[in-house]
Parts: structure tokens; sequence; C-alpha cells
């Protein structure tokens, strides 16, 4: 890690960060950063990637490190690289120039973690030797697969308050992730003619983000299967008449998240199909963007995504009857199974590690409903709120040829017509949305979405 390329302005942020959680919680909280896990033999790891509740307070991608927050101070509990690391990694910056950097009021070695342990909350890291670490220390299981409990769901509630907006500093971190995620889908669609493979395409795509010392957020989606929501497979061959979906994230070396989809053609030329498709999933998209607001329910934006592609759905044919109707029966869910989007921040669907508390309001649940059980976040909107507009149409076999939904169903699809539109697997068109005060900001604008653009950035 090179501490010297980090942003003076980052323990200003820190402090102003450890201060907001001090008025939230009267008692002392440790979050510990996790560590690497092996691939096959203990010294090939898996790429490093922090607890980002640790991050939100630290700023650094600091591998077996914890920090104690209390009173808005913050202590250091770090171990100074091995002399014989240097050989393998070169000279590490040592526990004081860390604690320098993020502003820390105290350093002390892991050792002495044990000792500072009384009274205090945490939540769970994802790797095992961790939470094992964690639940051994503070003498009561603290597993990621369980919900916090206590005074750990008191101090999960703080965090979740905190980070549902974001600050300056996050802000500017996530603006540097849409426009590298933006060159990098730039890349991808200039790429597109001379690749035979959806895996070249990635690779043109990724390669802007690590030339950005990036990576990526998650794991690609580049797939001529869009039909296959989280498709991580890159061997398929790309033909004439073949949808390109591509859902790639930059992060940023502080660990903040980008998150777009765009759909293209791989010839460069939407047939009249999928361009019809295409256009309706722009207009539910643009409904969408321009209903953002503080106070508004992002519950009802995800129904208004609904309404309008089951109006197309009906203009086109394929669907027989009235759009409010059919969205109440959940039949818009036959081709838009998934939620409008999520928050966005630290993680790609931020603070999913708590479950439901940070995408749901107080009080509330996630329905059973098939038109509504994914929907991420139910909760009205902020200023300082970052979260992903994402409809889409899918035609996935599992649904369509579901024997129970087909019998429901009967009389509402015009498979006949539904036929026609067989080169149309799935589309889905993804951008990032600030939350402003007067109303939103699409931090993702940079890229074009509407049809006849994305077809020139094809061709280009």
């Amino acid at each position: 890690m090179v501490i010297s390329n980090i942003d003076s302005s980052l323990a200003n942020t820190l402090s102003h960060r450890r201060q907001r959680l001090a008025n939230l919680i009267d008692f002392p909280a440790i979050l510990w950063s996790g560590g690497s896990s092996p691939r096959n033999f203990p010294a090939n790891l898996f790429p490093f990637r922090p607890s980002s509740h640790f991050l939100y307070f630290a700023g650094l991608q600091l591998p077996n490190v914890a920090i104690r927050l209390e009173a808005g101070k913050l202590e250091l509990f770090m171990d100074d690289p091995k002399p014989s690391s240097a050989l393998w990694h070169g000279e590490m910056p040592n526990r004081d120039e860390i604690a320098q950097t993020i502003g820390a009021d105290a350093t002390k070695p892991m050792s002495e973690l044990e000792f500072s342990v009384e009274d205090a909350a945490t939540i769970a890291v994802q790797d095992a030797a961790t939470w094992t670490q964690q639940s051994q220390l503070l003498n009561r299981w603290v597993l990621p697969q369980n919900p916090p409990q206590g005074i750990d769901l008191e101090l999960a509630k703080a965090i979740v308050s905190l980070r549902l907006t974001h600050d300056e500093g996050a802000l500017t971190e996530l603006r540097k992730a849409a426009a590298v995620t933006v060159a990098a889908h730039k890349a991808g669609m200039a790429a597109t003619p001379q690749a035979k493979l959806e895996a070249e395409v990635r690779a043109a795509m990724e390669g802007v983000i690590i030339a950005h010392n990036m990576t990526t957020s998650y794991n690609s989606i580049v797939t001529v299967h869009g039909e296959v929501l989280h498709n991580e497979q890159y061997h398929h061959r790309l033909q004439p008449g073949d949808l390109l979906l591509a859902d790639v994230g930059a992060e940023t070396e502080t660990g903040w998240a980008g998150d777009v989809t765009r759909t293209w053609p791989v010839s460069g030329k939407f047939s009249p199909t999928q361009k019809e498709i295409y256009n309706l999933v722009l207009a539910a998209h643009d409904a969408c963007i321009a209903k953002i607001r503080p106070g508004v329910e992002y519950g009802d934006i995800h129904l208004l995504a609904a309404t309008v592609i089951a109006q197309g759905l009906v203009d086109l044919g394929i669907f027989q009857g009235n759009a409010e109707d059919l969205v109440e029966m959940d039949a818009h869910a036959l081709f838009f199974p998934h939620g409008i989007g999520h928050l966005l921040g630290l993680d790609v669907h931020d603070m999913e590690d708590v479950g439901d508390l940070a995408g749901y309001e107080e009080g509330r649940q996630r329905s059973d409903r098939f038109g509504l059980s994914y929907l991420r976040l139910n909760r009205p909107l902020r200023p300082g709120m970052l979260v992903t507009i994402e409809p889409g149409f899918y035609q996935v076999p599992a649904i369509l040829n579901d024997v129970n939904l087909r019998a429901k169903y009967e009389n509402i699809v015009n498979w006949e017509r539904l036929s026609q539109f067989s080169d149309v697997r799935g589309i889905r068109i993804e951008d990032d949305v600030l939350v402003t005060t007067t109303g939103s900001e699409v931090l993702t604008a940079a890229l074009p979405n509407d049809a006849d653009t994305v077809e020139t950035l094809t061709n280009s």
C-alpha cells in the first residue's frame, strides 16, 4: 500500500464520521477489517477486500486490523510488517504511519486488542478466521449468517443511518467510480465489432478499470444470455442478431462502487423487435429517474417501472388487460422479476451484509408477492442517497415454462405474439442516481442509453 497517494483530507473525513457515530451510540465499537482467504495453498490468496463498515471509518484497505471507536476517538490495533515481508512485498507503511494517515488517536499491536473488548459492539466480518476471532474475544457468537442482536444491533442501526446518505468524501469517490465505469462501458461497445467471444468484451471493459488502478465492484456480467440475471460465464460466441448485456462496475482504491448496465446489439443494429422492447425498458428507466426526489417512496418507483412495462407490453400485444390491474396481479414479474434497484456505496448492494436492516425502513418487511419479493430497497428517499435504477425485460425459461405461472396467466399473455420477440433474451438499462435536495443527479449520465446512440457507439 502506498499511502502517499491518499488524499490529505481523508483524516478529516474519517474524524467527522467518528463524531457522527459518537452522537448515536454510548458504548465502544470494534470493527475488524478481515483477512485474505487462500485459493488453494496458504500463500496463494484471493484478492483482499476489507469489511465495508471498517472501511467507512478507517478509509484504507488494511488486512488483519481492528479499530476501536468510542466517544469520537479511534484506536488502531495493527501489527507492524515483519522485516522478512519486505523481500516479497517491498517496504510497507508501519502502524504509526497508518495511524497518522487516518487520524488515529492511539495505536497498539493486535495482541492488546483482547484487553479493550469489554462492553464493545461489533458487526460480523465475512471470513471465517476473523469472525471466529470476533466470537472468541467478545465471548459471544458473531456470525455473518445470523442477524445482529443486542448492542450489535444498535451499532448496526447506527452505522446504517450514517451510511444511508453520503458525505462529500464518499461522493468524491463515487463520482470517480462512476466515471471509470462509464469509460469501461464505452470501451466494451467499441470492442464488440471485432470480438468473437463475450470474454473479449469483458477484457476490454475490465482493462479500462484496471488501467485506472481500480478493480471491479462485483463479478462482471457480459453475456448474450441476458435472461440469466447474474450470468458469470464468458465463453459464448457473439453472433449477428444477439444482444450483449453488460453489467460492469468499477471500485475505487478506497472501496467505493459503480454499477451500470447497458445492452447493445452485437451487429451494431437493433432488430425491430429488439428496439421496441429496448425503448420500453428505457421508458421505464426514464420515468423512474424523473420521479426521484426526497420523500418519494422507492417502492412506488418500483411500481412505476412495473406499470410502464406492463402498459408497454399491452401496447405491443403481449399482455391483455389494464396495466394497473396487471401489476396488482404481478403479471409484470413474468418479464421483470427483480426489484428496480438498490442502495449503492461501499458495497454494490450497500450494507446487505446486515440483511434488510439497511434496505427496509424500520417496521417494514419483504413482501412474499411474486412481483415484490426481490425489492431490495423499501424506504422514502433522502438527499444524499445513491440508488440504482435498473428496469429490465427478460424471457427466463424457468419462469415462462413454470406450469403454475402458465396456468395463472393463461389469459393474460398472448404467447403467439410473444414468440415474435424470441430474439430478445434479456435487456437491462441501469444508472447510478444521487438523490439531491430538489430532485436527482445521474452520476453515470455521460454514458448514453438511447437506442440510436448506443448503435453508433457499437459501430464506432
